[in-house]
C-alpha cells in the first residue's frame, strides 16, 4: 500500500506553511521526557495513548489484525464518535490488515 498525502495550508500569527496529510492511523513515538510517550494521528486529529493502554495494547501484538483491530478501537476510542472516526479513517486508506500490522510492529519496537 502507498500512503496518500494532501497539503493543508496553515496560518499561525502570520506565520504560514504547508502540511502535509498521510491517511489512515499512524503512531507517533514521543520518548520519555513527554507525560504521554506516544500519540495516534489520523486526519487532523491527535490521540495521546496512556502507558496503560500501551501495555495493553502491547499485548496484543500476537493477534492477528482484525482482532487487534477490535481491541485497538476498545482501549484508544473512548467514545463512540471517536470510534467511528477512527474506523473511518482506516477504511479510507483501505488496507486495515496493513495498518494494524504497521501499529504491531510499532508497539514491538518501542517497547522498554
Amino acid at each position: 500500500m502507498t500512503p496518500t498525502f494532501k497539503k493543508l495550508q496553515w496560518n499561525f500569527n502570520g506565520l504560514e506553511g504547508t502540511l502535509a496529510e498521510q491517511k489512515g492511523l499512524r503512531l507517533e513515538a514521543r520518548g520519555d521526557g513527554f507525560y504521554y510517550k506516544v500519540i495516534l494521528h489520523f486526519g487532523s486529529t491527535l490521540i495521546p495513548i496512556s502507558d496503560d493502554i500501551l501495555e495493553e495494547l502491547r499485548g496484543q501484538t500476537v493477534q492477528s489484525p482484525e482482532p487487534f483491530f477490535k481491541f485497538f478501537l476498545e482501549k484508544v476510542g473512548y467514545s463512540s464518535y471517536l470510534t467511528d472516526q477512527i474506523r473511518q479513517a482506516v477504511e479510507e486508506a483501505g488496507d486495515v490488515n496493513g495498518q494494524m500490522q504497521a501499529i504491531q510492529q510499532f508497539l514491538k519496537q518501542t517497547q522498554n
